[in-house]
């Protein structure tokens, strides 16, 4: 964390294998001139300018679907998580649920550590 940070995305990215990854962040932060600066550090490490931001507080399966596909369609293989609170919790499950294929629903606070996880 600190000033100038956002520079860093590409050695971040690099360093947990990461070649394309998509931002997720919510509609307020989207419009913010931050992002552009995340996005303009992401593209000149070669990253791409992978966007989602269809992110409703307290957050939906729709939500979900919708960043799923985005994901999946970009053929994005990390998440950058931009941001906090809802749009935080967007990018964790869409991270999460990218490598999944159970249904979301079948991780709802059963009780046995997320054994029924595919590994990654």
């Amino acid at each position: 964390f600190g000033a100038g940070r956002i520079k860093e995305l590409g050695e971040a990215c690099a360093a947990a294998g990461i070649a394309k990854p998509l931002l997720v962040t919510d509609r307020g932060l989207a419009a913010l001139p931050v992002t552009q600066v995340a996005l303009d550090a992401m593209e000149a490490a070669g990253l791409g300018r992978g966007l989602f931001a269809e992110v409703d507080p307290n957050p939906t399966e729709k939500n979900l679907e919708a960043g799923l596909v985005a994901y999946r369609a970009g053929g994005h293989d990390g998440v950058i998580a931009f941001g906090g609170g809802s749009g935080l919790d967007l990018a964790k499950m869409v991270a999460f649920m990218s490598g999944q294929t159970r249904p979301v629903w079948d991780f709802e606070d059963i009780g046995d550590w997320w054994t029924r996880a595919d590994p990654a």
